[in-house]
């Protein structure tokens, strides 16, 4: 029988004035969101990452993420969080969160690098009772197949002698409404005490803790998550190109087919897929699926529709342009927002960069206006920044808006802009979304001369 379901940790007591409640791994986007939230609630907080101007950032009151803002960082410091690269913090701390990022490898499969790291330095440290979770995104069995091992590399065993669990970080980067707190937290323990234990650490600062039936569910449910968004967006993009060509309009399709009340949720198109999840995670579960030796098909169509919008971005800002009499060749092209949502900082993995690769190679004139970024450059060339908008709608010859920052309001834009390709269905935002209507009142501004929608 394995030692982890025979033996159920003992937590033993700790002399609260030697230890730490939580010590996190990682201060992005989700850790120091986690961090915040721990802290809020009264727990004794340490911070640990490999990034010096980070730690010494945050130990100033300093923010580096959209979501907290200094004085946020601040409050926290007055709660008794501190920021450290010393992995010693984790020989003194009762629960340890490994928040680290998982990128892609260069040749398109999952890096652990950073989990890796994370997990040794752990095991270094490690004492008993001490409960680990991994919060970062990975494929199915990485929590006992890849982090575990390396773990009980201490002498301990996970299960019997310290409390091991998987519980997927689900943070949106500058979403108002839910936050670490309010958002569901799945857990799933190596062993029924371990995700037992995990669910009572979660439950002292997140109002609702959903148990996974163990890791690899946990796992799993990430990457169902994010999967189900990819396809879907895949879906409706797929939809553009073809409904373009029929003379439909997609976005009123798709007005019309949100008012069922049941069995549909809108998606919508874009000059393809950013940021930290929809890009990475399904390459997380590809990879997985095709080391049992079947392709996961799905993910592979959904990864080529998405990775060819912005080569039809282009075509439809040429066609654009030549209606005008114009060619792309010796034309001014201003860029709107170069994130990867709307009214962040975040530029991880932004459909903006390859749009720009692919103008700049057609002898595009570029430059951009973002209110979240100060500088942008792409293959190591800068693009000039914008500063006045009005203005700079008024030179270009074209005009793509590419992130729905607040600041683009459809009648600024239709104002100023000689010719504008919306990406983003900002011209069709003119009545309320909350409103079931079709937006009918939007079509005449969305149709006029000189402004396309995608």
């Amino acid at each position: 029988m394995d030692a982890a379901a025979s033996n159920p940790v003992s937590v033993p007591e700790q002399p609260s004035g030697e230890t730490s409640d939580l010590v996190i791994i990682g201060l992005g986007y989700v850790g120091l969101p986690l961090a915040a939230e721990a802290a809020s609630a009264g727990l004794r907080v340490v911070g640990l990452d490999v990034n010096e101007h980070v730690v010494d950032g945050l130990n100033r009151g300093v923010s580096h993420v959209d979501d907290l803002a200094d004085e946020d960082v601040r409050a926290m410091r007055e709660g008794g969080f501190i920021a450290t690269t010393d992995a010693a913090c984790l020989a003194r701390t009762r629960t340890i969160v490994i928040c680290v990022p998982t990128p892609l490898s260069p040749e398109g499969g999952p890096d652990l690098g950073a989990v890796t790291s994370a997990a040794k330095a752990i095991a270094a440290h490690l004492t008993p009772g001490t409960l680990v979770i991994l919060e970062s995104t990975t494929y199915p069995g990485t929590t006992e197949e890849v982090v575990r091992p390396l773990l009980e590399e201490s002498g301990l065993v996970a299960g019997a002698d310290f409390h091991l669990a998987f519980s997927p970080e689900r943070i949106d980067p500058g979403n108002p409404t839910f936050g670490v707190a309010n958002t569901p937290k799945v857990v799933g323990g190596l062993t029924e005490e371990c995700g037992t234990a995990a669910a009572e650490f979660y439950g002292r600062f997140v109002e609702t803790v959903v148990r996974a039936r163990g890791t690899r569910e946990a796992e799993m449910a990430k990457l169902l998550e994010n999967t189900y968004r990819h396809v879907n967006i895949a879906l409706v993009n797929e939809m553009a190109i073809f409904c373009q060509e029929l003379g439909v309009d997609l976005w009123d399709a798709i007005a019309a087919a949100k008012t069922k009340p049941f069995g549909f949720q809108a998606f919508y198109p874009g000059p393809g897929v950013g940021g930290h999840c929809i890009p990475i995670d399904p390459n997380y579960l590809s990879y997985k699926v095709k080391t049992l030796g079947y392709p996961f098909r799905f993910v592979e169509l959904a990864q080529e529709i998405n990775g060819r919008m912005p080569a039809y971005v282009t075509q439809r800002a040429q066609e654009l342009l030549n209606e005008s009499g114009l060619a792309l060749s010796r034309s001014k092209v201003l860029l709107l927002g170069v994130t990867y949502k709307a009214d962040i900082a975040d530029q991880r993995e932004s459909p903006a960069r390859p749009v720009a690769r692919k103008l700049a190679a057609k002898g595009a004139t570029l430059t951009y206006h973002d209110p979240h970024v100060d500088a942008w450059e792409v293959d190591g060339q800068e693009v000039p920044r914008a500063t006045d908008l009005d203005r700079a709608l008024a030179e270009a010859d074209l005009t793509i808006l590419l992130t729905d920052h607040g600041e683009y309001r459809p009648k600024r834009l239709a104002e100023y802009a000689r010719l504008l390709l919306d990406t983003r269905g900002v011209l069709r935002r003119s009545a309320p979304e909350a409103d079931a209507e079709v937006p009918s009142q939007t079509r005449a501004l969305a149709r006029h001369e000189g402004l396309r929608v995608l």
